[in-house]
């Protein structure tokens, strides 16, 4: 157990490198959620604040801007497990005497905290443009907790999308569900204002219950079954990933 954890730790400190050195990483995973914050704040929601029912549209907007950070953060973990497996890294370190888990390990612990990172940096932002929460010390160390849980969960599906993709373009679709699905939720307008079929399916999404948690946790509101729905939906999530993930690495041809 000790020889795993000092090479996981190895393995994070590769991958923290390789952030350093590739800083358009966390700009891509914040900048991306900013411009949708600020467009939306600025362009939209005058708009979209009447359906919201909320006195500040900043304030219903910033959790569903989280969700979308993690997204981003999750299609970059992807990206960067497809690099090693076709650049023939992961191959060369199934010939070293390491642990096999550590580097999965590394790349989940290194993106998750540039995932979280680029959060915080988000919740800034939001801060500077007028975002005001009313929620306690405890409501905000839930939303903390259950923000981290769903970056676990989006990562590990994340490393198992790169493991499983032949080529960069095969993270496509990936890309496209996590980033679709916010706009699908109840990230920027409640599932009532929205057209049958599409009310239905943003109503029985997973992010749905997650945001309004986050949103609940933040604001002070009550939270109700969100909770116990969307902190399920992460385990499940984090279940599908991690499994899938370590399948994909044990049936590798080359291992």
């Amino acid at each position: 157990m000790s020889e795993a954890m000092t090479d996981a730790a190895t393995m994070l400190r590769r991958n923290l490198r390789h952030t350093v050195r590739n800083p358009s990483a966390i700009i891509m995973t914040v900048a991306m959620p900013v411009l949708i914050l600020l467009l939306f704040v600025y362009v939209f929601g005058g708009a979209l604040n009447a359906g919201t029912g909320s006195g500040d549209y900043i304030d219903y907007l910033v959790p569903g801007v989280l969700i979308m950070t993690i997204g981003y953060g999750a299609t970059t973990t992807a990206l960067a497990v497809n690099r090693d497996m076709t650049a023939g890294i992961i191959n060369r370190f199934r010939t070293m005497a390491i642990s096999r888990s550590s580097v999965l390990t590394g790349h989940v612990i290194g993106s998750s905290a540039r995932t979280m990172l680029s959060a915080a940096l988000v919740i800034a932002v939001a801060l500077a443009l007028g975002f005001r929460p009313a929620g306690d010390a405890l409501g905000w160390l839930g939303a903390a907790g259950l923000t981290a849980l769903l970056t676990l969960a989006l990562t590990w599906l994340g490393v198992a999308v790169g493991l499983a993709s032949p080529t960069p373009e095969g993270t496509g679709p990936f890309t496209l569900v996590v980033q679709l699905l916010p706009f699908l939720s109840s990230a920027f307008v409640p599932p009532d204002a929205m057209s049958g079929p599409v009310r239905w399916f943003s109503a029985h999404e997973p992010f749905t219950p997650i945001i309004d948690c986050l949103r609940g946790l933040m604001l002070g509101t009550p939270v109700g079954r969100d909770g116990v729905v969307g902190v399920a939906w992460c385990l499940a999530l984090t279940a599908v990933g991690y499994l899938w993930a370590r399948l994909l690495f044990r049936r590798d041809p080359n291992r």
